[in-house]
């Protein structure tokens, strides 16, 4: 029987391999949340990560249903990390702690 806390930490999972992805989905997150103050458009992301239109559509829109990221509705549409999201914030704390150690 699952408890609240199993249920949580199920949530929390199925969220980050959502977020996450895995592979060159993972590079887009990364570029996004290395560089937050920074605003892209989806050119600028394939551009950035060397991926292709389909593979950095699909996974900003998966962001942004996360509430990762921000779409901005300009035009071009553009996208930007969002650092009001928790788990954003943990994934970059880590990912600054990793940047530090492995230097």
């Amino acid at each position: 029987m699952l408890t609240t806390n199993n249920r949580r930490q199920s949530i929390i999972w199925d969220e980050l391999e959502v977020g996450l992805g895995c592979g060159a989905q993972f590079r887009v997150l990364l570029h996004l949340i290395l560089k937050p103050e920074e605003v892209y458009t989806k050119y600028g992301l394939v551009k950035a990560t060397g991926l292709r239109t389909p593979a950095v559509t699909q996974h900003l829109e998966r962001l942004v249903e996360l509430s990762w990221a921000k779409k901005r509705n300009s035009s071009p549409a553009s996208y930007q990390i969002n650092l009001e999201n928790e788990t954003v914030k943990l994934i970059q704390n880590l990912l600054s702690e990793l940047k530090t150690t492995k230097t």
